[in-house]
């Protein structure tokens, strides 16, 4: 059920104050040390980040992916790294747990990942499959009431803090999708290993590792869903992560494009203001244009999906949609500042960098027109 108005606007405009005041004047000092202070990641806590999409029964916040998606647009007005701390947390960590559960493993683990003081993680790449995540080749072998899991995962965002992984891994003989399962795995488990975080291209502050797990027994009691269900889990928790990555870059390129309008009001060249040039207006309009559409797309997708449709191709579009858009606006706006938009302190050359990720994890823009083209074909097909 949505929130109640009033209390919506109530917490949309604490995050828009938390994200102006208190974020975007550390924005600097997280590229620099490559980390997020601790006091910052105590007040987003506090505030309820880590929960937005668990339910109040678990002590989460409970929002619709609508309010969920109006919420992560205002955090895209900084930094990513910010949002990047409780945003697995939100979204693929969580949501496999949420949508395949048993009751018992919603009560172990649900209150803690909302409250912020267990961090969780998503495994599924590997070294030889990302784009191909049915192909999942660590192995987990079943030896009574437990699983033994040996394999190694590449690129797992918060892997470096993580409490908890949703581990993705093949159970018996069974190619492809079918025979991939789900399991819960907590950090301290014996043969759980994780590497140095990687350096990045943007990003910084929010870390990526590698995790291996060499004969590591997992109560079978942790296992998500039945046999052969992980890869079905994986894509409805990917659908709702891409729908929160559409609206983080929704949220970017309005930050962009109000920052380069600032700059464009006040840099002068050829003896007025260049905002008064046309060629500059029409990079402002198309980067204007590109992000409302995408923003509509957006939020009409969250909407559909509240109200219970099946939405993988439309949640494929909005992710494919928004993370292309903020890369062209993100590209306008170095354009327009000109040498200012290569120089570090102006910021603009930060979020050049930030906002390349997206169009990468979550599904690579290439997998997302798969997955459109497949439906648009798979749908023409029922009609006939």
């Amino acid at each position: 059920m949505p929130v109640d108005p009033e209390t919506f606007d109530a917490l949309l405009g604490a995050v828009r104050r938390f994200v102006d005041e208190r974020l975007r004047p550390l924005e600097a000092v997280v590229e620099a040390n490559d980390a997020l202070p601790d006091d910052v990641i105590a007040d987003m806590r506090a505030m309820g980040l880590f929960g937005l999409s668990i339910g109040e029964d678990y002590g989460g916040l409970g929002l619709t992916m609508l309010e969920e998606a109006r919420v992560a647009m205002e955090l895209g007005h900084t930094t990513p790294a910010f949002r990047s701390a409780f945003g697995t947390n939100v979204g693929i960590g969580s949501q496999g747990l949420v949508l395949a559960g048993t009751a018992e493993q919603k009560a172990r683990w649900l209150p803690g990942i909302a409250s912020g003081e267990v961090i969780t993680s998503f495994a599924l790449t590997e070294p030889e499959v990302g784009s191909d995540s049915g192909s999942v080749m660590t192995r987990a072998r079943r030896e009574g009431d437990v699983y033994r899991l040996t394999g190694n995962k590449r690129f797992i965002t918060n892997a470096d803090k993580a409490d908890l992984f949703t581990v993705m891994a093949r159970v018996g003989d069974l190619p492809g999708p079918r025979g991939v399962s789900a399991f819960l795995v907590p950090r301290g488990l014996p043969g759980v290993s994780v590497g140095a975080s990687e350096k990045k291209m943007g990003q910084r502050g929010a870390h990526v590792a590698d995790v291996m797990f060499d004969d590591t027994p997992v109560p079978a009691k942790n296992r998500l869903g039945e046999e052969g269900q992980g890869f079905a889990i994986a894509m409805q928790v990917l659908d709702r992560g891409r729908l929160h990555i559409a609206a983080v870059c929704v949220g970017i390129a309005e930050r962009l494009i109000a920052d380069t309008i600032a700059y464009a009001t006040t840099r002068r060249q050829f003896g007025k203001p260049i905002a008064e040039h046309q060629l500059i207006q029409a990079m402002i309009a198309d980067s204007a244009a590109e992000m409302l559409a995408a923003r509509a797309l957006v939020l009409e997708t969250a909407r559909v999906r509240d109200e219970g449709a099946t939405v993988g191709m439309e949640a494929a579009a909005a992710k494919y949609t928004a993370s292309e858009m903020v890369g062209r606006v993100a590209d306008r706006a170095v354009q327009i500042f000109g040498g200012a938009g290569y120089i570090a302190d102006y910021g603009i050359e930060r979020l050049y960098r930030d906002v390349r990720l997206f169009r990468i994890y979550e599904g690579t823009s290439q997998i997302q027109q798969l997955i459109i083209a497949r439906e648009m074909i798979r749908r023409h097909a029922r009609a006939d």
